[in-house]
């Protein structure tokens, strides 16, 4: 049982969900991203399968492509972005999920606020913390900071992408995500 009162469901199966990876920075390559390497180890420990895992700059037309590309792939069900979700010129992450998303999820980003003030204080409000849905495909961006993508998963995802949690889960919804 959560603090919260909400639980884990333990005779409810397992489903696994295909996560991608995309860190957006100017700065970080495979060899220093540790805050996409804390988010892989976070989801294969908890059993989901990495789809696959890119850095990419801050250019939108590259985010948007990338965004795009796995949206549209059947082998993923959720992104995950580190990155880009400041104030400054740079950071568009954000104005990259609202041109490929078809349907904003804006609880996601006012619940991360709500959870990092705890640990950040008003500097919170400096994050842009965001989510939709676009194709089917959950999409998730996060700030690039290792205590904001722990925040975000241990808080958040990990229990949203975990088909026992209940009283529900984004998992549950996959198969609807599409209806017209």
């Amino acid at each position: 049982m959560e603090a919260s009162g909400l639980a884990i469901d333990e005779s409810a199966e397992f489903l696994p969900v295909r996560i991608a990876l995309l860190t957006v920075s100017d700065s970080r390559s495979r060899e220093n991203d540790s805050s996409g390497d804390i988010l892989e180890q976070r989801l294969t420990d908890a059993g989901h399968i990495l789809a696959d895992r890119r850095i990419v700059a801050d250019d939108m037309s590259e985010i948007v492509a990338r965004l795009h590309s796995w949206a549209e792939d059947p082998e993923v069900d959720c992104v995950i972005c580190t990155g880009g979700t400041g104030v400054t010129g740079r950071d568009i992450t954000p104005e990259a999920l609202e041109r490929v998303g078809e349907k904003p999820i804006p609880g996601f980003g006012e619940l991360f606020r709500w959870l990092s003030y705890e640990t950040i204080g008003t500097s919170t409000i400096q994050s842009r913390a965001c989510a939709c849905v676009a194709s089917g495909t959950y999409i998730f961006a996060l700030p690039g900071s290792n205590g904001a993508v722990k925040d975000g998963w241990d808080k958040i995802l990990s229990s949203q992408l975990d088909s026992r949690h209940r009283p529900c889960n984004f998992v549950e919804l996959m198969p609807r995500l599409s209806e017209r």
